[in-house]
Parts: structure tokens; C-alpha cells; sequence
């Protein structure tokens, strides 16, 4: 869950997650909406699949990124566990 978290703090990568929510996308094409490096968006996007909250297809020379909610259903799922007590 650390990695997650770690993943969730940074405003580019939350950025990204907000676009992949609407379409899934490529590499190239979520770089281009962005004023930063390829290499640099490259760090952020393994970052979110290194916490599973995007899946990497390699298609030819490129690999399309989809939201995974999987992840998210289970830490809200613990949240809510959490927040409920024995009363």
C-alpha cells in the first residue's frame, strides 16, 4: 500500500490517472499533454503500474496505458473497514 501512496502523492501522476480515466491512451500521446521530458513521464507511468493503478499493453512500437480500479476498490474497501467501529 506504501507504493500506492507514494504513487498517489505526486500532482502529474494523479494528473495522468484523471486522463486515463476518460480514454486509454499511449506513452507518446499522454507525454504530449504534458511541458515535461518523455523520460520523465516514462518515470511516472511505471510508477503507477508499479502500484497497479495502470496496466501497460505493448502494441507494436507502443505500449497503451489503461486506469486499473482494481487497486482502489480494495484500499476503499480498507477505508471503510477502518472508519466503521464496534459500538
Amino acid at each position: 500500500m506504501n507504493t500506492l501512496f507514494k504513487a498517489l502523492n505526486d500532482p502529474t501522476r494523479r494528473q495522468i490517472l484523471d486522463m486515463l480515466k476518460e480514454k486509454d491512451m499511449s506513452a507518446g500521446e499522454i507525454a504530449d499533454r504534458f511541458n515535461i521530458s518523455k523520460p520523465s513521464i516514462s518515470h511516472h507511468l511505471d510508477l503507477l503500474r508499479q502500484a497497479g493503478l495502470v496496466i501497460s499493453v505493448k502494441e507494436g512500437q507502443f505500449i497503451n496505458y489503461s486506469l486499473n480500479t482494481t487497486v482502489l476498490d480494495e484500499v476503499l474497501t480498507w477505508i471503510v473497514q477502518l472508519t466503521q467501529t464496534n459500538k
